[in-house]
């Protein structure tokens, strides 16, 4: 923060009383390992025992569930992917009769069928825990009134956030995304001292204050809890400066749980501590599938321990991390903050590119927004990769174009490819209400 920081942020970062924190988040390490090789014995068992498509595939792996006696077992198990869910459209991965499913959720289903993921009603309340508990890590506590912005309805993010906050004792603002002016009223009006919401909307919401002549800054938001897609350090920071708030980021995906597997603490924030009574993690060799070490960087694979409707094992989640030791939760380990998953990666002239390694050069560089979006197109035979990045709305005309070279130069810098950036005037480049798509792909196929 910087010297400017408020009495509204000066009052957080304190851990919170030991009293406050369930029995799971005070256990020992070995306590949690003895309680995970349970958990995950059920759960294998209850997979096999109830969904075709795992039957199938211990069978073709030649495993068992009795072959699991201990954690470093589960490396033998075949991994899921988002296929296997969609294949088995729309109840197929489901390990209990349609009459104990009490929720469903879906993807969007852009890229093909949606994954459909669902909850009894004892997993909508392990949902609500891990989620309360993740609000209270950020620095949240009873009685807060809580500005939701996440997306309502299929997304799991809205209801997600929703029931955990209730949970937690907090006042539910179920706004949802979307009608940024009247985001900026409602915050105004009903002084919410938490929001949640993805980082990318939230630097919408704050460019709307200032185009009312609002001073984010002198806002109720004390904590931001930001999720649903990866950012960065520099995100962080432009957030914190200008709302004046702890930013703090939070994971999740639907064919898991939904947001709340893991969550940074408000004390540290060095990383997540992932909630490892509910939810298992490995880090794995995206090319060959090998566990790696902890501390070694490489695909976050999870699988759930106590989910009763849609039992998840070994899921390949695309998203790149490593493990790191416990801090503030001490058992629980901590997954690096995620700024790439392997499907976002642009391959560019045979150099591995992620939105994010552009997003930390564009908000370093003096003149230009955190609004940026990406094109990509053929020229000849090669990819070609165009930035396109508001200015901010005080950056002179003549500096425009000193900063597209400055963020041009930085990225054959630090990246090792060559892009083309387009400095463009504020408030053109369209702005998303949920998860952030950056790149368009118009390539010659």
């Amino acid at each position: 923060m910087t010297s400017a920081t408020s009495e509204k942020t000066r009052r957080l970062g304190a851990a919170p009383e030991p009293a406050l924190l369930d029995p799971a988040e005070r256990m020992g390490v070995d306590e949690l390992r003895a309680l995970q090789l349970e958990r995950l014995q059920w759960t294998l068992r209850h997979a096999y025992d109830n969904v075709p498509h795992y039957r199938a595939a211990f069978d073709a792996a030649g495993v068992h569930p009795d072959d699991c006696r201990e954690l470093a077992d589960l490396a033998r198990f075949p991994t899921t992917a988002k296929a296997d869910l969609r294949e088995n459209y729309p109840f197929g991965m489901f390990a209990v009769p349609q009459d104990e499913v009490r929720r469903v959720h879906a993807s969007s289903g852009t890229t093909g069928r949606p994954t459909v993921v669902g909850y009894t009603e004892r997993d909508i309340a392990t949902w609500a825990t891990v989620m309360a508990r993740s609000i209270r890590a950020a620095g949240g506590r009873a009685g807060d009134k809580l500005h939701n912005a996440y997306g309502y309805g299929l997304f799991t993010g809205g209801l997600g956030a929703h029931y955990g906050a209730e949970a937690l004792g907090c006042t539910v603002i179920p706004v949802s995304g979307g009608m940024t002016p009247r985001q900026v009223q409602l915050i105004t009006d009903f002084e919410p001292r938490v929001i949640m919401v993805t980082p990318s909307y939230m630097l919408t919401v704050i460019d709307e204050f200032e185009k009312q002549g609002l001073d984010p800054r002198a806002s109720s938001l004390q904590i931001g809890i930001f999720g649903a897609e990866p950012w960065t350090e520099q995100m962080r920071t432009e957030m914190e400066e200008r709302l004046d708030i702890e930013a703090v980021d939070i994971y999740g995906l639907s064919e898991v749980m939904g947001p709340g597997i893991a969550q940074e603490c408000v004390e540290t924030k060095d990383g997540l501590h992932i909630w490892e009574d509910h939810f298992l993690p490995e880090v794995i060799d995206p090319a060959t599938g090998e566990v790696l070490p902890e501390g070694e960087q490489g695909e976050l694979v999870l699988t759930s321990l106590t989910k009763e409707a849609l039992p998840i094992i070994r899921y390949r989640t695309r998203d790149l991390t490593r493990l790191l030791p416990g801090t503030a939760r001490p058992a629980m380990r901590r997954m690096e903050k995620v700024t790439g998953r392997t499907d976002d990666m642009i391959i560019l002239r045979g150099v591995n590119l992620f939105p994010t390694q552009i997003e930390e050069v564009v908000l370093r560089t003096p003149g230009l927004s955190p609004h940026f979006s990406l094109e990509l197109t053929s020229r000849g035979r090669m990819d070609h990769l165009t930035v396109h990045v508001e200015a901010r709305p005080d950056c002179a005309a003549q500096r425009r174009d000193v900063a597209a070279r400055e963020v041009e130069k930085a990225v054959k810098d630090t990246v090792g490819t060559s892009v083309e950036v387009r400095v463009v005037d504020p408030e053109t480049l369209a702005r998303s209400v949920g998860k952030l798509q950056r790149l368009t792909d118009h390539r010659d196929r």
